[in-house]
């Protein structure tokens, strides 16, 4: 019996070995290759953060996101490239999404209202059509939201959209002009432009003097050319004075722009230069007075004028006549002369005491006063 119970221990205690063969403990086991990557539970890891920076910093500022789309053929729609070439004759539709959306386009186009343009707000969009197009046309398109508190709004600059569009057209190479001769005034103290602009994207301009003949190189340091300006006297002097005009090639075919005369003005920007001077300061009962207030000023900026005069208030009659020519003084400087003269016949006590002239233009207004006694 003992014996008996003695083989079925040891049987017992075989089988356990058996089985603990075969499921070794992990501990135990031998490390195959590649084991044991993972660290420790009780090492401290740093967790690894995803960069945000650039992320951050770009959406600081703001966004601009372009809301105009271009209307093509069988109803689709289309984010318009920043430079189209379009072929004259063919309907421009734009439009731009948003309730309340601002438009430009070629001046030209809003200076004589042209029936051909049509600017629509819809509810959702805003909506420009340009039917009949010509090379004329060629010029920048764009929109822009608007921001409004009452009657008063300003542009979203987040929300704009712009396309440069050549409409070509066959036998013009150049953006017609209204005129054959042009005038160009050089200021040395900004950006003189030709404005020969092209239909053709493609096309070669150079720019060339009249007399002595010649090519006028555009450098890219005195002069360089912008397909959507022109020939850009980046520092214009005395010396780029002349007759010039520009030439333009493209498809084997060349064309001659009109000429431009490049004038240079000597007067620098800023408030009027203003003078005034009375034909007497002592006018006696029943004379007649003028008193002329004089502006010189640039060629191409415009002065408007104002009087105040003692028998306003009267309703003194007068006669206000306003004038302007432009005058050379040596060395091709060329300046404009703007004169307003008031007139007052019969002169009376009520005439006597200040007038008052103001002048003004785009960059501010002066004004300038003489007395007229009475004697």
């Amino acid at each position: 019996m003992k014996v008996w119970l003695l083989l079925g221990l040891l049987l017992v205690q075989e089988a356990l070995e058996d089985v603990t063969g075969q499921h070794p403990p992990k501990n135990k086991r031998p490390k195959e290759t590649g084991e044991n990557r993972i660290k420790p539970a009780n090492k401290k890891v740093k967790p690894k953060i995803p960069k945000t920076k650039d992320r951050d910093s770009a959406d600081s500022q703001p966004k601009t996101q372009s809301i105009m789309m271009q209307m093509m053929d069988k109803g689709r729609f289309q984010k318009p490239a920043a430079t189209l070439s379009l072929t004259a004759g063919q309907t421009l539709e734009l439009r731009c999404k948003g309730n309340k959306i601002g438009w430009s386009y070629p001046a030209y186009l809003d200076t004589f209202k042209d029936s051909r343009l049509s600017v629509k707000q819809n509810e959702r969009y805003g909506q420009l059509t340009l039917v009949n197009s010509t090379a004329a046309d060629t010029g920048e398109f764009s929109c822009w939201g608007q921001l409004c508190n009452g009657y008063i709004c300003r542009k979203d600059e987040a929300k704009t959209g712009s396309t440069y569009i050549f409409f070509t057209e066959k036998g013009e190479l150049f953006v017609p002009s209204p005129s054959y001769f042009d005038v160009v005034y050089l200021n040395p103290d900004r950006q003189a432009v030709v404005p020969c602009r092209v239909t053709v994207l493609s096309a070669k301009v150079t720019l060339h003097r009249e007399f002595p003949a010649k090519e006028i190189p555009a450098n890219g340091t005195d002069i360089v050319y912008d397909m959507k300006r022109g020939f850009v006297y980046l520092q214009p002097h005395s010396d780029h004075q002349g007759v010039v005009y520009c030439k333009a090639e493209a498809g084997g075919k060349s064309q001659i722009s009109v000429k431009y005369q490049l004038l240079y003005a000597e007067v620098p920007s800023g408030p009027p230069s203003t003078s005034i001077l009375a034909s007497s300061n002592k006018v006696k009962s029943g004379d007649d007075i003028s008193v002329l207030c004089t502006v010189l000023g640039e060629p191409d900026v415009e002065v408007e004028f104002r009087w105040i005069y003692p028998g306003q208030k009267d309703e003194r009659p007068v006669t206000i006549q306003d004038t302007w020519r432009l005058i050379h003084r040596g060395l091709g400087h060329t300046t404009r002369i703007s004169q307003s003269v008031m007139t007052v016949e019969d002169f009376e006590t009520i005439d006597a005491g200040y007038y008052i002239c103001t002048a003004q233009n785009l960059r501010g207004q002066t004004t300038v006063a003489t007395t007229v006694e009475f004697s």
